[in-house]
């Protein structure tokens, strides 16, 4: 037998399931609840379905008589906690046994409270109200906890994500330079500590100015996404960057990276720039997008601050454009005036 006298499931409702085999007493719990008007009562006879029905009615308090013909009540006590939308259910055993071995038998499986049946009508629904009012704070506790941490999480990815924007040009998507600035300045402090190579590529897409004016900005943007691409493929180590420096210079940081293997780098890009054959008739070198490269390397001989790589750096970038572009200058081979 299944009796349901539940109109609604709201917060405000204590919704009560008794597990009894005997009808006589599911109508005299019945009545003895009858006036409270938050209270409503749901009744299974049959044992077998008190998880499924306490899950059904999302059960504030269950009352549960611990003998029943077909089950154990003290394993059944054991099955509420052992469900996980039933653990933190409070349960009431209502028992004909008053002994104190059976009471204490009944909490260790898990029960919330005890009382001798048919027990008084006022202390009943005492006991109901109190262990209602801490499982529904409980829940709200739980409630909040989970909301707080799932607020948690969403403030952690949305701060990553803007940490990863932060650091990302928009156009390209590759490294700005402000990110640049902060990792060469960390690389030169682990090359200073750990005796190793610091690399930098400098580069400027030739006659850039001419491909804007002729082919518009959208091919322009078009063209520094692909560069950017080829330049971020062309650094194959984990611990390379490839950044957009500004308008249409780029450039590849490389750390523990010697001169030689920098030079490797720049022909490896210079390759696979010339793959790509970006259409550009209005240059004065290849009809092709090309760039102009500085090579410069911190070192143990030359002890470059981060200023000083760049500038030398860009005099190797200079020098290259000076002396007819689409090609690599390294900062070493020039002299001082």
């Amino acid at each position: 037998m299944d009796r349901d006298n539940i109109s609604n499931n709201n917060d405000a409702t204590i919704r009560i399931l008794l597990v009894d085999d005997q009808p006589i007493i599911a109508e005299g719990i019945r009545r003895m609840l009858a006036g409270e008007k938050d209270m409503r009562l749901s009744y299974v006879e049959d044992p077998a379905l008190a998880i499924e029905k306490a899950v059904e009615i999302d059960a504030t308090i269950i009352l549960q008589d611990l003998v029943m013909p077909d089950a154990d009540g003290m394993t059944l006590l054991r099955f509420y906690k052992a469900n996980h939308e039933t653990r933190d259910i409070p349960v009431i055993v209502l028992s004909s046994k008053d002994e104190a071995t059976t009471k204490s038998e009944a909490f260790s499986y898990g029960a919330s409270d005890y009382l001798v049946k048919l027990p008084d009508q006022i202390e009943l629904i005492a006991r109901i109200r109190s262990h209602a009012k801490n499982y529904i704070m409980q829940k709200e506790r739980d409630s909040a906890f989970f909301a707080l941490r799932q607020l948690k999480k969403q403030l952690e990815a949305s701060n990553k994500k803007l940490q990863e924007l932060s650091t990302k040009d928009g156009l390209t998507g590759i490294s700005n330079r402000r990110h640049f600035d902060e990792t060469l300045d960390e690389n030169l402090s682990d090359a200073k500590d750990n005796n190793s190579a610091v690399s930098l590529i400098l580069m400027d897409i030739d006659y850039f100015k001419g491909f804007n004016d002729t082919y518009g900005h959208q091919l322009g943007d078009d063209c520094l996404i692909e560069v950017a691409s080829l330049l971020s493929r062309a650094c194959l180590n984990p611990q390379d960057l490839a950044a957009r420096y500004g308008g249409e210079e780029f450039v590849a940081l490389l750390s523990g990276t010697t001169e030689k293997d920098a030079l490797k780098v720049a022909h490896r890009f210079s390759k696979m720039l010339s793959a790509a054959a970006i259409k550009h008739e209005v240059s004065d070198v290849s009809p092709h997008v090309t760039v102009s490269m500085g090579i410069a390397t911190y070192d143990t001989a030359t002890p470059y601050s981060a200023k000083e790589l760049i500038e030398a750096a860009d005099k190797a970038l200079y020098k290259a454009k000076d002396t007819g572009r689409n090609k690599e200058v390294l900062a070493s081979t020039l002299t001082e005036d």
